[in-house]
């Protein structure tokens, strides 16, 4: 049975087979802090694998798993007000003058698969889309109701329904995407009005929403199970062309493509700012962004931090703080 190495056996294993250069108290409790697989494992490469940063000195690792975390730490609190904003948004648009229990708006407003022929491969997608939806806030609701969450015990203990807001207190963020993309059409694009993301030549049928809450979604598991987010690893899938072109015509910034973080930046931008985020607050955002990304260029080598934050990140940089 393999026995494991204990903390001067890594920095020795980190010398001798990785050539990095790791020695001294400081290296031994940056080690500790991040762990070997967590931390040199973890960071030791961009986006993939195979693409290995070429790295010589153990402080440039650390520096780079400290840019890690301050970038994570800028991240969620915005992220979480955006989530909570457009749920806010959402249910406002949708138990104005109506009832508000979840069976009533799933059963008249969660119904896009109404747009399609009866029976066509589309309908039959959407509906299981539906189905799986409702499969899954059901499943959250008997989760939240065993774990003692108050909102549904009462509801439940009541013999009443529940409402769409205590639904949306125990929904994940990748549940509430595909609730926005079962809404019906005429109320997609009124809360996309309301935010004023609606457009008719990028907000095609009301869906930048749904996409803005499935791109973060993934940046948000990222961040609050403390992942890598400095390369966008976390990314799975390619966002649709209609979200990229929005915010290239949005924000006049090209080379769209949420392959660097900055690109979710200009996203979150974008949104903080239809949320009427006050302007210092974002540009505080923007600021530590800068700063953060500054202090790790002065400790490793250029063109390592080129890699990292993208040839046109000062560009895009100055382009967003205009938008702004």
């Amino acid at each position: 049975m393999a026995k494991g190495k204990s903390l001067n056996s890594l920095m020795a294993h980190l010398r001798n087979k990785h050539n990095i250069d790791i020695s001294g108290s400081k290296n031994k409790l940056d080690l500790m802090n991040m762990g070997y697989f967590h931390g040199f494992k973890g960071y030791r490469f961009i986006g993939q694998p195979n693409n290995r940063i070429p790295l010589t000195k153990f402080d440039e690792l650390a520096a780079i798993y400290k840019f890690d975390t301050q970038l994570k730490t800028l991240l969620y609190p915005h992220i979480m007000f955006i989530e909570t904003a457009i749920k806010n948004y959402t249910l406002n648009t949708l138990i104005k003058d109506c009832n508000s229990d979840f069976e009533y708006i799933f059963t008249h407003k969660l119904i896009d698969h109404k747009s399609e022929n009866i029976g066509n491969s589309k309908y039959r997608e959407k509906m299981k889309k539906r189905l799986d939806l409702k499969n899954k806030i059901l499943s959250s609701i008997a989760y939240n109701y065993a774990d003692g969450k108050d909102v549904i015990k009462h509801y439940l203990h009541s013999n009443k329904p529940v409402p769409l807001w205590a639904v949306f207190e125990v929904i994940n963020m990748g549940e509430f995407g595909f609730f926005l993309q079962c809404l019906e059409l005429k109320y997609r694009i009124e809360i996309s009005d309301v935010l004023n993301v609606h457009t008719t030549s990028h907000n095609q049928n009301g869906r930048i929403l749904e996409d803005v809450i499935f791109l973060l979604k993934e940046l948000r598991n990222a961040v609050a199970h403390n992942g890598v987010v400095f390369d966008c690893r976390f990314k799975k899938t390619n966002p649709p062309s209609r979200l990229t072109s929005y915010i290239e015509s949005e924000t006049s910034i090209t080379n769209i493509r949420f392959i660097n973080i900055i690109d979710y930046f200009i996203l979150m931008v974008i949104i903080l700012k239809k949320l009427g985020t006050p302007k210092r607050e974002i540009q505080k955002l923007l600021r530590d962004l800068e700063n953060h990304s500054e202090n790790l260029r002065t400790q490793i080598p250029i063109p390592i931090h080129t890699s990292i934050m993208g040839s046109d990140f000062r560009k895009k940089l100055t382009k967003t703080k205009s938008y702004i």
